[in-house]
């Protein structure tokens, strides 16, 4: 790890383990040119910014001046000056112009790694220092300033980048859209690899060609979503999990974001991501500062499944802060699928007490306990405890459980209100809505306008009264729809367009207030399942829901697709009930657990009605979880197969740092006739370490593990599976 100027050709070097990021000032204006991304280099190939070859710098030809514009490589591009490419940055200023051009101004190289104010980032810590080198560029005739972020960590190969806008103007100049990143490649044969999905399909992997103008992918809907995610990666064609060129790039955040990549007429690639400008606009009033979230960017030689364990890594390392972040998280039963809104104290507690015999750590009551809420029409905002349900109310039965021997966890929806509370009844207007429209309702429920802060401290206040009130341990927070209506009764006609940002720097200083009051709570995040699975919302809790599909085989799509940027750790991953609720399908018992294993691990079911085997097999669950999470949590992922291109089988496996152990798990989704038994070649073991096979005779060499593979014998019937544990000899 290293950030280094060079003055004779006015170069930023920056570099990591194994790769080099270079940057360069050019020409007397200071154009910021992208000059390098890639494999570690000792020299500064100046040459790759073409600037000797025609149409030339504007000191020596700006009767081409357009042309130069036009295809420079620059590190942060603005718009409306010849630039016909999509801009980082676009204004409008108090002359009613929008035209800008950031150039260099100066730089600073820091030690440590500054905090972002108001939003999750990564941070130094124990695992791995930091370098930053802070880049300021300037447009005098507007009056802003762009000071670009650049941090790496000794322990990383991800570089971290982000913008901040400063008014250094007079007046108010207002910021149509600010993109935390931008960089400009060589248009190579690359691949676009992102995610998409939908309510109970989330971040399902999809890689096409990246053809001439723009392709992107983005959210409106106030949250990451569903459909959407905060993440692309360039692939090089022919790259797999072992080799090629990939450059991964995912967002920090948790409201709307775009994702951008153009080729140009000139076969080059422009990459942008951040927030998304639709319905934002941000008055940056004279010496105000605007500052974006930050952009994880991770360069791999070695294929897709190095750019995954780097961002595993520096997630683990550097931005997931909660005490649980290194500890097995409590296995836990959640009564939703087992009961949904029907529930009563006695039921909570024949469900705590047969948990506790199959070795269940905690009970989490969900959606229903509040208000008059026996169904999903009532009660949001009226945090208060309904006792016709909760007899003797919520610390009588928070008591009786811990007497059981086992934890307790709640489920809120703080972000909400229905029409039908006491609160929407008292505070009309505290409902995002735009006058004179009939407002949008969602699941029969209303957003709440956090961009007030007496919204924010009245959400604060009531969930930390419940949380005060009885020894709760863990807390889902969820967000059961997006946000519509964009309008605020709080906002001026022309600060409107700054709804959607203030709402989600709201929802994150909601979650620092919560776990600096409650440091020790395990905070599970989670929107209708996956559709806030973000890094924004790891920097405030260690987990998110995952999907609301919990079905074993829609799981190996939904887990792919998660693992490909997030490490395991993060994955709330449950065993539920058959026929499966979302899709009918019925699944062995055993499968279901050995998927739910690769996360953190739960039941989401009524334990008092499963069948007597599937309940026998609960402690035998429990005891694979502790035997085999804490491998599972720490170790590096490996991608063996997919399911999602060969329609048979899903493999994957996570070894140890020191490669002295390791779990693979082997699912047969369909069983074929007159089919013996299959070879699966092991990825990421040491070479020259001999491994023992759990349950087998003898010994093998990673190296043959690897290359010749291991025999799978053909498992009878679907949805059938094993784990595959190796140990060290």
């Amino acid at each position: 790890m290293n950030i280094n100027y060079c003055e004779e050709l006015r170069a930023f070097k920056i570099d990591t383990e194994n790769n080099s990021y270079i940057i360069a000032i050019v020409d007397d204006e200071g154009f910021p040119g992208h000059v390098y991304y890639g494999p570690k280099i000792a020299d500064i190939p100046m040459y790759m910014l073409r600037i000797n070859e025609n149409p030339y710098v504007p000191s020596k030809n700006n009767r081409d001046r357009g042309s130069f514009m036009d295809t420079f490589p620059t590190e942060y591009p603005g718009n409306g000056l010849g630039d016909y490419r999509e801009g980082a940055v676009e204004v409008v200023d108090s002359e009613g112009h929008f035209a800008v051009c950031p150039v260099y101004k100066s730089y600073k190289i820091v030690e440590g790694k500054p905090a972002l104010k108001g939003l999750p980032a990564t941070f130094e810590s124990s695992r791995g220092k930091a370098m930053t080198l802070e880049l300021t560029l300037e447009d005098k005739p507007v009056g802003l300033e762009f000071i670009l972020r650049y941090s790496v960590f000794e322990d990383s190969d991800a570089i971290i980048r982000s913008t901040e806008v400063i008014n250094a103007s007079d007046k108010s100049v207002f910021i149509k859209k600010a993109m935390s990143f931008a960089m400009d490649l060589d248009g190579e044969d690359y691949e676009l690899l992102t995610l998409h999905g939908s309510w109970a399909r989330e971040r399902q992997m999809d890689i096409r060609p990246i053809g001439y103008g723009k392709t992107s992918v983005g959210s409106v809907k106030g949250e990451s979503s569903h459909q959407e995610h905060p993440f692309m990666a360039l692939v090089q064609k022919g790259a797999d999990q072992k080799q090629g060129r990939v450059y991964g790039f995912n967002f920090v955040y948790s409201g709307n974001f775009l994702a951008q990549v153009e080729k140009t007429q000139f076969d080059s690639v422009r990459v942008l991501m951040g927030i998304n400008p639709n319905g934002f606009k941000w008055e940056l009033k004279a010496g105000e500062s605007l500052q974006m979230p930050e952009v994880v960017s991770v360069y791999s030689n070695d294929g897709i499944g190095k750019m995954s364990r780097t961002f595993h890594d520096v997630y683990r390392n550097h931005l997931i802060r909660s005490p649980y972040k290194d500890k097995k998280r409590p296995i836990l039963i959640n009564n939703w699928e087992a009961t949904y809104f029907q529930f009563d104290t006695d039921k909570l507690i024949a469900i705590a007490k047969e948990a506790k015999k199959a070795g269940i750590e905690m009970l989490v009551m969900d959606d229903g306990w509040f208000g008059h809420r026996d169904d999903d029409n009532s009660s949001l905002g009226d945090w208060y405890v309904n006792e016709n349900k909760l007899k003797g109310g919520l610390k009588y039965l928070v008591d009786e459980v811990n007497k059981i021997g086992l934890k307790f966890g709640i489920w809120f929806e703080p972000e909400m209100i229905s029409p039908d509370s006491d609160l929407y009844r008292a505070h009309p207007d505290w409902a995002i809505a735009i006058q004179g429209r009939t407002p949008v309702r969602s699941r029969n429920q209303y957003v709440l306008d956090l961009s007030r802060q007496e919204v924010v401290d009245y959400v604060f206040d009531v969930v930390s009264k419940v949380l005060h009130s009885a020894n709760i341990e863990y807390v889902k927070w969820d967000m059961n729809r997006q946000i519509t209506d964009l309008g605020s009764y709080a906002l001026g006609k022309e600060n409107q367009g700054e709804l959607y940002h203030r709402y989600v720097l709201a929802v994150y200083q909601l979650q620092e207030r919560l776990i600096k009051v409650f440091p020790n709570l395990l905070l599970e995040n989670c929107s209708g399942g996956g559709a806030r699975f973000d890094p924004g919302m790891l920097y405030y809790g260690p987990q998110i829901w995952c999907s609301d599909d919990t079905d074993a085989i829609e799981r190996l799509g939904i887990q792919e697709g998660t693992s490909l940027v997030y490490p395991l750790s993060s994955m709330g991953a449950h065993v539920s009930d058959c026929p499966n609720h979302t899709v009918g399908r019925n699944t062995p018992f055993a499968t279901r657990g050995n998927v739910a294993l690769a996360g953190t691990f739960g039941y989401e079911l009524d334990i008092t009605k499963i069948p007597q085997e599937d309940r026998d097999s609960i402690p035998k669950q429990v005891e694979m979880y502790h035997k085999y999470n804490p491998l599972v949590r720490t170790g590096d992922y490996y991608r063996i197969a997919s399911y999602r291109e060969n329609h048979f089988y899903d493999c994957y496996g996570v070894v140890s740092k020191d490669k002295s152990e390791a779990l693979f798990t082997f699912v047969q989704v369909m069983g074929r006739p007159n089919y013996h038994s299959r070879i699966i070649r092991l990825d990421g073991l040491d070479p020259e370490k001999r491994y023992a096979i759990e349950g087998e005779e003898g010994s093998y060499a990673g190296d043959t593990l690897m290359k010749a593979g291991l025999q799978i014998q053909n498992l009878w019937g679907d949805y059938q599976s094993k784990l595959i544990h190796l140990t060290e000899c």
